[in-house]
C-alpha cells in the first residue's frame, strides 16, 4: 500500500511538473509569435520596463492594481491586423486573450484574471477614430474611444446631433455597446445598442467581419450580450439622433426634512410615465435624494410640465439651466455640475485611479412603499461605511422595444434601474463598505424583481455566479451558467449560449463570467 501511495504521489508530481513546463512552453510560442505578427514597440511583456504602466493607465478601480493573476503581455493594436495576428497566436499557443476599451469593467476582467491564468490583454486604447457621415447622420467609432471622445467628435460636427450613451465620459465604448448603454436620453432614443447599424468584428478564427459577414445572429448577440465573449469588436457604425440647440438641465436636492422619501416615493411612478423628452434620475446619499434632470428642449416647457405632472419636487424656472447637448453631456456624474470647458472633461483619460470600489444593480417593477425607504434612510443610510444608489427610469422609448430585440431585455414594464455604488479610499475601508453594500443589498432583496433577481451586465457582479474553472469547456457548463445569465439576458441566455456555441464552439474568449457555449448533448 505505502509502495502504491508513493507511486501516487510520484505519478501526481510528474504531472504537476509537466502541466506547468507545457504552459510555460505554450506561453513562450505565444510569445514568439506575437512578436513575430506585432510590431515590437505595441507589445509589452512582464519584463518590459512600462509593462505595469501600461497596465494600470486604464484600471479604474484601485482594488485591481494589484491584481494577482497579470496578462502575459499586452498588445496595443492600431491596426485590424494587429487584432487578427494576436487571436491567431492565441488560438495556435493554447493562450486565451481578455479584450480592454476603457478598463471600466465593474469586476475588473477585461485585464485581470480572477484566478491564476494564463492569458494575453489585448489593449484596444489606441483604436480610438470617430468619423461623422454627417448627411447620412451616422459615425464609425473605434472600441478604444471614449463616449467623451465619441460625444466631442458628433456635437462639434454638428452641435444638432448627438448619440444617446453613458453618463461618465471616460468609459470606453468598447465595453460599453457590448453591454447595453443606459444614459440620459435612453427613454427618447434608447440604448446606445438600439442605434448600432454595423461593426467589425475579429472572430475567434482571427477572420475580420462586417454585418454581413458575421450573420444576424452574431450581430444581435454583441449589441448587449456583454462584452469578452464573442469577439474583438473594433468598430461601431451607429445612428446619431437630432437634439436641439438647448437642452434644459436641473440639480434639485431634497433633504428628509424637505420631504424626501415623500418625493422619491412619488417619482417611481412619474418618472418612467413623464415625456420622453425628459429623464429625471434619482441619486440617494447619507439624508438627501438628489433630482437630476435633462430636458430636450427649453426651460419654458420643462417647468409646465413639471408643475402638471411632478408637483411634489417643487421646481421653478429658477432651478433651469440652458445649455447645449455637448455641456450636458460634460456634467459630472457625481455632482451633475462642471465649471470646465467640455474639452477638459469629455476629452482627458485619467489614470492612476484613487478610488477603491464595488457594485452591484437591480431593476424595480413595482413601486417600493414609503415606509420601505424611510427604513432604507433611517438604517442604511446611517451606516458607516454607506456609499450611494443611483435610480434611472425606463418607460418611453425603452417600452416600445421587444424582449428579444437585443440581448437587453429589460424593457417593458421597468420603472427603473438601480445601481449601487460602494466605494473607500484606502485598502482599510473596504470591510465597512462592502459590508454596508452586501447588507444593504440583501434588504432590497425583498422589494426588486424576483425569480430571477435582474440584474444589468454591465454593473457586472461575480457575486451573481461565475464559471467554474474545470467546468467551462464541458457539456454543462451552459446550464451552470444559466443561474446568473438568465439575470441579465432573461429568456434571451440560451439564444446567447447558442450563438456562442456557433461562433467560438472551442470557448476561445473566456472569463469568470462570460457566456460558455451550449453545445448539443451526444445521445446516448
Amino acid at each position: 500500500m505505502a509502495t502504491l501511495r508513493g507511486r501516487g504521489l510520484a505519478l501526481a508530481f510528474l504531472a504537476s511538473f509537466l502541466s506547468v513546463h507545457l504552459v510555460m512552453a505554450s506561453s513562450d510560442d505565444f510569445l514568439q509569435c506575437v512578436r513575430d505578427k506585432i510590431p515590437g514597440e505595441l507589445v509589452y511583456t512582464q519584463c518590459s520596463s512600462s509593462f505595469s504602466g501600461v497596465l494600470v493607465n486604464y484600471i479604474k478601480n484601485a482594488k485591481f492594481v494589484n491584481t494577482t493573476a497579470k496578462p502575459l503581455c499586452i498588445v496595443t493594436p492600431t491596426d485590424a491586423s494587429h487584432v487578427q495576428a494576436a487571436v491567431r497566436c492565441g488560438r495556435g499557443h493554447g493562450v486565451r486573450l481578455r479584450v480592454r476599451s476603457g478598463g471600466h469593467d465593474y469586476e475588473g476582467l477585461s485585464y485581470r484574471s480572477a484566478r491564476q491564468e494564463v492569458f494575453g490583454l489585448l489593449d484596444l486604447a489606441a483604436l480610438r477614430a470617430v468619423s461623422v457621415d454627417e448627411a447620412a447622420s451616422t459615425a464609425w467609432v473605434e472600441s478604444g474611444a471614449t463616449i467623451g471622445e465619441l460625444y466631442y467628435a458628433v456635437a462639434k460636427n454638428n452641435p444638432r446631433l448627438a448619440f444617446p450613451s453613458g453618463e461618465c465620459p471616460t468609459i470606453g465604448v468598447g465595453g460599453h455597446f457590448s453591454g447595453g448603454g443606459i444614459g440620459m436620453m435612453m427613454r427618447k432614443y434608447g440604448l446606445s445598442i438600439d442605434r448600432v447599424v454595423d461593426a467589425k468584428l475579429v472572430n475567434a478564427n482571427g477572420e475580420l467581419l462586417d454585418r454581413a459577414g458575421m450573420g444576424e445572429d452574431l450581430f444581435w448577440a454583441i449589441r448587449g450580450g456583454g462584452g469578452g465573449n464573442f469577439g474583438v469588436v473594433l468598430s461601431w457604425k451607429v445612428q446619431l439622433v437630432p437634439v436641439p440647440a438647448t437642452v434644459t438641465v436641473f440639480n434639485i436636492a431634497r433633504t428628509l426634512e424637505q420631504g424626501a422619501v415623500d418625493i422619491l416615493t412619488r417619482w417611481q411612478d412619474v418618472a418612467p410615465a413623464l415625456p420622453s423628452e425628459l429623464t429625471i434620475t434619482v441619486m440617494v446619499t447619507g439624508q438627501q435624494a438628489v433630482f437630476r434632470a435633462l430636458y430636450l428642449g427649453e426651460c419654458g416647457s420643462l417647468a409646465s410640465t413639471m408643475r402638471d405632472r411632478f408637483p411634489e419636487l417643487n421646481m421653478t424656472s429658477a432651478d433651469c439651466q440652458p445649455m447645449t447637448w455637448l455641456q450636458s453631456a460634460a456634467l459630472s456624474f457625481f455632482s451633475f455640475t462642471n465649471s470646465k470647458p467640455v474639452e477638459d472633461v469629455l476629452l482627458p483619460r485619467p489614470a492612476s485611479p484613487s478610488t477603491f470600489s464595488k457594485g452591484k444593480s437591480d431593476y424595480v417593477r413595482q413601486a417600493i412603499p414609503k415606509a420601505v425607504w424611510k427604513e432604507v434612510y433611517a438604517s442604511w443610510f446611517t451606516m458607516k461605511g454607506a456609499g450611494v444608489i443611483v435610480l434611472e427610469p425606463h418607460g418611453g422609448y425603452m417600452c416600445g422595444v421587444p424582449e428579444d430585440a437585443t440581448p437587453y431585455p429589460h424593457r417593458r414594464g421597468v420603472l427603473y434601474v438601480i445601481q449601487y455604488i460602494a466605494y473607500w479610499m484606502s485598502a482599510d475601508g473596504g470591510p465597512a463598505a462592502t459590508s454596508w453594500l452586501d447588507g444593504f443589498y440583501g434588504f432590497m432583496a425583498h422589494h426588486v424583481t424576483k425569480h430571477p433577481r435582474e440584474a444589468y451586465v454591465n454593473f457586472r457582479d461575480l457575486d451573481i455566479g461565475q464559471n467554474a474553472l474545470e467546468e467551462e469547456d464541458g457539456l454543462g457548463a451552459a446550464e451552470n451558467a444559466r443561474f446568473w445569465g438568465q439575470r441579465y439576458f432573461l429568456g434571451n441566455y440560451e439564444k446567447l449560449a447558442k450563438v456562442k456555441a456557433a461562433v467560438d464552439p472551442t470557448n476561445f474568449f473566456r472569463n469568470e463570467q462570460s457566456i460558455p457555449p451550449m453545445r448539443n448533448q451526444p445521445r446516448e
